[in-house]
């Protein structure tokens, strides 16, 4: 593996390009937490780490097109994964592509996805999908988890605010997302009824 040039940092991690057994890739690596212990920041740091590995192959089991995981080093809380060349969501719809409409169902069905197979991104943004051949590869499972109804709706809750509030005055394609999104998800009106549960509760509070 070669090093290469630094693509990203957040509070959680740091990501970079790099070069795998010859094959284009990223390595991300989880910053340590000063505030912690640092055997306890150790701990956290491998178990997220291989909790965020782990779910990136069940959603790809479960039809999501995700990077593909190339290593997993959970003692330098590092993953090594595909490079998935291609703009994001968001930079398709500020583009203002005529495949806005179509990237915005398959965002939809891709969530349903996911969700039917009991699992939840956590972070779900235009940025954190790459519009790729036809298909939308989710990136970026470090807020992710199994889930309950209750974590689906907070998922499908945040993709809304979310959404709106990138891309303010496309109500059209919101719509189209999400009637995409109830019309491949498993039990739609029991997640329907818990996302405006949880619509009520942000008004109310």
């Amino acid at each position: 593996m070669t090093d290469g040039s630094r693509i990203a940092e957040g509070a959680e991690a740091v990501v970079e390009r790099t070069v795998f057994m010859g094959r284009e890739a990223i390595v991300k690596t989880r910053v340590p937490k000063r505030y912690r212990i640092p055997q306890l920041d150790s701990h956290i740091q491998s178990v997220r780490t291989r909790g965020e590995a782990r779910l990136i192959r069940e959603a790809r089991r479960a039809g999501v097109r995700t990077p593909c995981i190339y290593d997993v080093d959970p003692v330098s809380a590092r993953m090594v994964l595909e490079f998935v060349e291609g703009p994001t969501v968001k930079e398709v719809i500020d583009s203002g592509s005529d495949e806005a409409l179509e990237v915005c169902r398959k965002v939809g069905e891709t969530v349903a996805r996911l969700h039917s197979a009991g699992l939840c991104h956590g972070d779900l943004t235009t940025s954190n999908m790459i519009w790729r051949s036809g298909q939308v590869c989710l990136i970026d499972f470090s807020m992710g988890s199994k889930a309950e109804l209750e974590d689906i709706g907070v998922d499908v809750r945040l993709l809304e605010r979310s959404f709106t509030s990138a891309h303010a005055g496309r109500a059209d394609l919101l719509d189209a997302m999400m009637d995409s999104y109830y019309g491949h998800v498993r039990d739609p009106d029991a997640v329907r009824r818990k996302v405006e549960d949880i619509r009520n509760r942000g008004r109310y509070t």
